[in-house]
């Protein structure tokens, strides 16, 4: 019998390397029903695309590369700017509304750092929603796919020729299961969970990341974490996004007098605005996105998935501003993969946010992500479908037991108090500290793994660079060099090719 490839998670990257693998069998586990809990389904702002008169892949690489700061990796760049336009071709062919002009081109917008209109949109601010949809129904139809829905992922199988040789999991009935796998294939999101204020789903703590390093993965840059400026400060655990696509539109940062908050560079990089939305909110003069003028009546139609936050929060975005805060949205760390997906562990996988394959760097360009999961998904199931499949005899997997919910409360906030947008070493080793004492009285988890890992690198990275802002040293280094940790050893700092 012909072992199956298991691949966990069901947001866009493990949708897609799904369907592409076809017609080799797939086991497809995916802890929530299809359609929850993947941040895919909440992306408002669309796909990148150098499809425009003006516009060409290398311009796509090049902004790729500088919002990256210096550890975007450029052939990660070319692969991507290069190869998002056959998949969007394939995604209209499933049925993906894209908007178009009259002549049937895609209509596209502008996003912060882009040099060009190069963001496709769907309905507005519904692209990561209806795009998810879309490869549900495919998936569903697809007779090579084993679909496991509320399976959870307990632990990573080694086998004891040093590679993957599996997993264990939690079926739906709650009971251990072990599931052998040719190739076992991690799509499970990032870390931004891990923190209090975020925009993330709430599972998305990074559990899978730190089962991979427990089992001899190596993990790139976890202290690049991508705080998005424009947050709707509502009070919710997550907090909702008002899509940058917004800015693109001619919304404005203000503060509460209305003046900007960014000497009106309201579209540069993420990391350059989040700073100026914290600073303002930190001096007391408040941060909001005025929409008003630029979309004003509009609004329902042209942004629905942001205008039904607003009014769930009772905002009204057509006559008042909305209130914004920086939240933590993406993590361009991760497992340490190559372009193809494989990582250091022989048959194990990684695709999406979990994975660092150096396409973002130390900051992700506006609306790649998406696209990444749609090329490095499609990447990945061409080289799996010809990877060999060694014997690998399965060991013994060491699962841990989450955090108690009060307690894992307490760390997502200390790691946006202590490692967030703004770092300080004192901070940093204050944090690390913590994570010692809940190690001392619950025992290592995987969410305390995580955490210890951005801080450590956080700690280490004595500069600012990207995402990663560090009050005591807040000048870049002359050299861009990537983080590189093992598993439950000092991580090594080695140049970026």
């Amino acid at each position: 019998m012909t072992t199956p490839i298991l691949i966990v998670g069901a947001g866009i990257a493990g949708l897609w390397t799904a369907l592409k693998l076809a017609p080799r069998p797939v086991i497809l586990l995916t802890g929530a029903p299809l359609g929850e809990g993947a941040a895919t389904g909440w992306a408002q702002g669309g796909i990148a695309v150098a499809a425009g008169q003006d516009d060409d892949p290398s311009a796509h690489a090049g902004d790729t590369l500088v919002a990256g700061a210096g550890l975007s990796l450029p052939a990660a760049a070319r692969a991507l700017a290069g190869g998002i336009g056959a998949e969007i071709d394939a995604l209209r062919k499933l049925g993906v509304p894209f908007e178009t002009d009259e002549r049937g081109a895609l209509s596209l917008a502008l996003e912060a750092a882009h040099s060009h209109p190069r963001i496709a949109h769907i309905s507005g601010d519904q692209a990561g929603a209806i795009i998810h949809r879309t490869l549900i129904t495919a998936v569903k139809s697809a007779p090579h796919i084993d679909i496991r829905e509320g399976w959870h992922l307990a632990a990573l199988i080694p086998s004891r020729e040093g590679g993957c040789a599996g997993a264990l999991v939690r079926n739906a009935n709650g009971r251990s299961e072990t599931l052998r796998a040719s190739h076992t294939i991690l799509a499970t999101g990032g870390y931004g969970g891990l923190f209090a204020d975020t925009t993330s789903p709430s599972g998305a703590t990074g559990a899978p990341i730190a089962m991979a390093a427990r089992i001899g993965a190596a993990i790139r840059n976890p202290e690049f974490v991508q705080f998005h400026p424009t947050a709707i400060r509502t009070g919710n655990d997550p907090l909702p996004l008002a899509t940058e696509a917004l800015r693109g539109a001619g919304a404005r940062l203000v503060d509460a007098n209305g003046h900007s908050i960014t000497a009106g560079q309201d579209l540069a990089a993420r990391d350059i605005v989040a700073r100026a939305v914290h600073r303002a909110i930190s001096t007391g003069r408040g941060a909001f996105l005025d929409a008003r003028d630029a979309v004003g009546a509009e609004f329902p139609d042209a942004f629905p998935g942001v205008f039904r936050a607003c009014r769930a929060a009772g905002i009204d975005p057509r006559t008042e501003p909305v209130p914004v805060c920086p939240a933590a949205h993406y993590t361009m760390g991760g497992i340490a993969t190559d372009l193809e997906g494989r990582t250091s562990v022989e048959g194990l996988w990684a695709v999406g946010e979990c994975a660092s394959n150096g396409l973002h760097g130390a900051n992700r360009l506006a609306s790649n992500s998406l696209a990444e999961g749609l090329v490095f998904g499609h990447r990945l199931a061409i080289a799996v479908a010809s990877a060999a499949t060694p014997r690998r005899t399965p060991g013994q997997a060491r699962a841990t037991r989450p955090l108690p919910p009060v307690v894992l409360k307490g760390l997502r906030r200390a790691m946006s108090d202590l490692a967030g947008m703004v770092r300080h070493g004192e901070g940093l080793e204050d944090l690390r500290l913590r994570i010692d004492r809940l190690d001392a009285r619950f025992g290592e988890t995987d969410e305390t793994v995580l955490a210890r890992l951005v801080a450590d690198a956080a700690l280490a990275r004595q500069e600012s660079r990207g995402a990663h802002f560090r009050e005591d040293y807040p000048e870049p280094s002359r050299q861009a060099i990537d983080t590189l940790m093992t598993p439950f050893a000092r991580h090594e700092l080695v140049a970026a090719e």
